[in-house]
C-alpha cells in the first residue's frame, strides 16, 4: 500500500500479487451482489459500497489494473488545495 499525489488528487494504492481478476469478470466487480465466492460465503457488496462512497459521496474515483500476478486498486480523492500543498507529488510519473 502507498499514498501519493496525482495532480488535484490524493491516491491510495493497494497492490496484490495474487492470480489477478479474470478479464471475463472485470466489468462486473463493482456490481451490487456480484461475488465469486460460494453461496453464503460473501455478499458481493464490498466493492460496490466502496465505489458508491468514493465516487458518489466524495466525487472521487476507483481504478484498477489487473493481470496475472499483479492487481492494483487506486482510490483517488479530490483534495483541497491547502492540503495538496503539503502532499508531495508522485515521483514515479
Amino acid at each position: 500500500m502507498r499514498t501519493f499525489r496525482d495532480k488535484d488528487y490524493v491516491v491510495v494504492e493497494i497492490v496484490d500479487n495474487g492470480p489477478g481478476i479474470p478479464p471475463k469478470i472485470q466489468s462486473r466487480i463493482f456490481e451490487p451482489f456480484f461475488t465469486t465466492k460460494e453461496v453464503g460465503a460473501g455478499t458481493g457488496l464490498g466493492l460496490e459500497i466502496s465505489y458508491r462512497i468514493v465516487v458518489t459521496q466524495h466525487n472521487g474515483d476507483i481504478r484498477y489494473f489487473s493481470e496475472r500476478g499483479l492487481t492494483r486498486f487506486q482510490v483517488r480523492l479530490v483534495c483541497p488545495s491547502i492540503i495538496l500543498k503539503s502532499c508531495p507529488r508522485n515521483k514515479e510519473q
